[in-house]
Parts: structure tokens; sequence; C-alpha cells
């Protein structure tokens, strides 16, 4: 992975790494990547991922160049830290996938159609109360033939044609929204509106300390995305009742949120939820992954 990291900076030597979940490297070599507009290196002032210590995630395009952001910390680092010092690799199959707008469109309808509750119900003829006895008689009257008082024509009638309650989901193949999936994150990579941070554990549950950092670091209207099956408990409490924050799990973010938020914020382990599940078949593990 070194070479790897040699080879997409232009075959520079000594590059200080240490293997994360993905690879990070160190300061001055970032401070020469935000000098140089180098193919297939992305660069944002948006904080990213960091690691916890997993082996690192193969490159899965075939020739394509990997994709570096800075780290950040949700956390107030030391005073000796700083996590913009590091870069992070991510897997360009699932962080820099060509644009579809058609892919994106087809995978927010299929949201929003899952969502209607379909539950809109009027009463035919036969449901409404009242007399099944003829209003007049069918002749002789010299007016209009009519029947009950159910009658569709008449106030008070039925409704010819009216909705029922039904189902409007409609069907999306999984590789359709698993490619919807690779196709958001990518846009929002490209739009500097993709963060990554170490991990997203708080300290503490008040949600004045969470609201002023999260000022400092100019993450209004956010979604924090966590790779653990369950969100931390600090973040839970701090930000259930922050306006303009939401939490969720890799699992259960769809494109239709990614598109949605303004900007998206990863941990670590949300990084390689994606990348494990969106990732090409040879870096899939053996799991099945439900988007």
């Amino acid at each position: 992975m070194l070479a790897t990291i040699r080879r997409a900076l232009g075959q520079t030597p000594g590059i200080a790494c240490r293997r994360l979940s993905t690879v990070v490297a160190s300061a001055p070599e970032h401070a020469r990547l935000a000098g140089e507009a180098l193919p297939g290196v992305y660069r944002t002032s948006a904080p990213l991922v960091g690691s916890d210590g997993s082996e690192a995630i193969p490159v899965a395009f075939a020739g394509a160049r990997p994709v570096y952001l800075q780290l950040s910390s949700l956390i107030r680092p030391q005073e000796n830290e700083d996590p913009s010092d590091e870069l992070v690799e991510l897997d360009p199959h699932v962080f820099a996938h060509p644009i579809r707008r058609d892919i994106l469109h087809l995978c927010a309808v299929h949201h929003l159609d899952c969502q209607r509750q379909g539950s809109a119900n009027t009463k035919t003829r036969g449901e409404v109360r009242g007399s099944g006895h003829k209003i007049r008689p069918q002749k002789g009257s010299g007016r209009a033939r009519l029947g009950d008082g159910q009658s569709p024509m008449l106030r008070g009638g039925g409704v010819a044609f009216g909705p029922k309650p039904r189902d409007f989901a409609t069907k999306l193949n999984r590789k359709v929204i698993q490619m919807g999936m690779r196709v958001a994150l990518s846009a929002r990579l490209k739009e500097h509106s993709l963060g990554v941070v170490r991990s997203l554990e708080w300290p503490g549950h008040r949600t004045s300390e969470l609201q002023r950092r999260i000022e400092e670091l100019g993450w209004k209207r956010t979604l924090f995305v966590t790779g653990q099956e369950e969100i931390p408990d600090g973040l839970r409490r701090a930000g259930s009742n922050l306006h303009g924050v939401d939490i969720v799990t890799a699992e259960e973010l769809n494109v239709y949120n990614t598109l949605k938020w303004p900007r998206l914020v990863l941990d670590l382990q949300a990084v390689e939820w994606f990348e494990r599940a969106l990732g090409r078949p040879s870096s899939v593990a053996p799991r099945e992954y439900r988007l």
C-alpha cells in the first residue's frame, strides 16, 4: 500500500504512513498535495474519516488513482494534535464514481414512492349509508331517470372511481440502489460537502457543548453517519434535540437523505461499511448488505 501511495504522489520517497482502516499520510505530504492538481486526488476543506487499526482496504478500480481527503475530529483535539495534518485514502470505486443524475432521480423517486401512505379512501354507492328505495318512477314524471339516493350523480351519494387504499411502492433493482449510493457519496465528495472523522463518540450529554463545537466546525445542517450498529450514546443524547442535526447508522442511510442534507459526516467505521457493501466483488465481504 505504501508503494501505491508513492505512485499516486509521483514517486515521492519517505511518506510517513500507518495502517488504519485506510492509509493516512503525514502533514508535509498533504501540503504538497494542496499545491498540485493530481488526477484522481480531491482536495476539500471539509473534515473526513480516520481508522481503528484494521487492515487497509485495497483500491478497487483497475488503474484508478486513490482518493485522498483530510482527516478531522468532532472532539476538540489536544494542543499537540492536528487531525488536518493527516490524509485518508478512500476507495475510488465508491467515492469517485461517475455522476449519474438519472440514477439519483430513480433512487429518490423510489424512496419517496415507498414513503407514501396510500390511505386515501372514498365510499362507493354500495358503501354509502341510505335506503335503496327508488326515488321516483322510471316513467311518467317527465324528469330524468334516477335510482336510489346513493347514486354518484346526487349530492350525498357515493363517489365514482374515487381513490381506495393502495400501495404506491415501486420496485427498483438492488444494484441500481447500490450504484445510487456510490453516485451520491461521490457527488458529496466533489461538492466538498463530505466530512470524515475518526470517531463520533462524544463525551458528555449537554446539547449546548455539542452545538458550540458544531458551530466552530461550520457543520450546520449536517447528517452524521456512524458505522456502528447503534448510535453512540453521548452523541445521541446531546444531539437528539439539536436543530439542523441528525444521526443515523450507515445501514439506515439512503440516497434520498444523502442528497437532502447539505453536509454528510462519516466516521471511520461508516467508511469501512460502505467500502465493504459497495466495493468491487473482490473486496465485498461474504455477508449480504441491504441498503
